[in-house]
């Protein structure tokens, strides 16, 4: 039993404007087969996921074969990422989670850098200082960082990292180690850093911030079971480990809603 992160979940006024944007940012395809807008390598979105709506239903009315079948997970390029739909604008708040880009050059770095600018980033300053990478936000604010090359980053595909902001690393580290399937690479007081355990995709990172939560977060990870896992016994594995339920107002939906010990919310997706 073990669970995978399969996609980045953004909260949008607009998700299909945003999910453009990071289509194009990313060079990948986006999808908009119900309310919400799913960006990936692949042709269509994770079965279970928001952007999947059952087929036949008002979201669907076509009869189709299931989206998804051509996406196998973990994609040596992608964790995907699911753009849905809220009534809500950001907050002025940074948020706790963000993607950092990869680049293979100086030269990449600024010409990925002005093209995102062109599509509608913005640049944003976090109190990051001087630093050698460059902090953006896209079109509703999401703050997101266009790394300067790293090694560490060189095989990932276009996004390097999803970070998320912690006040211990260590303890996310036990956590996220007993929730996930993935290898944790390095660990100490300032950050974590896990990748999936055939080593392809980004990493996901956590990063020791003075900052502390004060806003449900914009930018959260979906988990998916394996095929033939049972999705409920995980789920209260997660609950076994520290994981709490949220009620964010989702009602009856196939995911299941938690957050970890520092509250960083998270999802459970059902393949079906």
């Amino acid at each position: 039993m073990a669970l995978r992160p399969v996609q980045v979940n953004i909260k949008a006024l607009d998700p299909s404007a945003v999910g453009r944007f990071w289509a194009q940012a990313l060079g990948w395809t986006a999808h908009s087969p119900g309310v919400t807008t799913y960006v990936a390598p692949g042709p269509g979105p994770l079965p279970g996921s928001a952007a999947d709506p059952l087929p036949g239903s008002a979201a669907d009315p076509e009869p189709r074969s299931e989206p998804g079948d051509t996406l196998v997970w973990p994609d040596p390029v992608a964790v995907g990422i699911d753009v849905v739909p809220v009534p809500e604008p950001k907050s002025p708040t940074k948020n706790r989670v963000h993607l950092d880009l990869a680049t293979t050059s100086p030269a990449h770095q600024a010409e990925l850098t002005a093209r995102l600018e062109a599509l509608g980033a913005t640049p944003v300053h976090v109190g990051q200082g001087a630093v050698p990478w460059t902090v953006l936000a896209d079109p509703e604010g999401n703050e997101f960082c266009v790394l300067e090359p790293r090694e560490v980053y060189r095989d990932t595909g276009p996004i390097a990292a999803i970070v998320v902001d912690c006040a211990d690393p260590r303890a996310m580290a036990r956590f996220w180690d007993a929730a996930l399937e993935w290898t944790l690479h390095e660990v100490s007081d300032d950050y974590a850093r896990f990748r999936s355990a055939q080593g392809v995709g980004p990493y996901v990172e956590f990063i020791r911030t003075p900052d502390v939560k004060t806003v449900p977060d914009r930018v959260h990870l979906d988990l998916l079971p394996h095929a033939g896992d049972d999705k409920e016994a995980e789920v209260s594995r997660l609950r076994a480990l520290g994981a709490t339920d949220l009620d964010l107002g989702q009602g009856s939906v196939p995911w299941t809603c938690l957050a970890d010990s520092e509250g960083h919310e998270f999802c459970v997706l059902a393949l079906h």
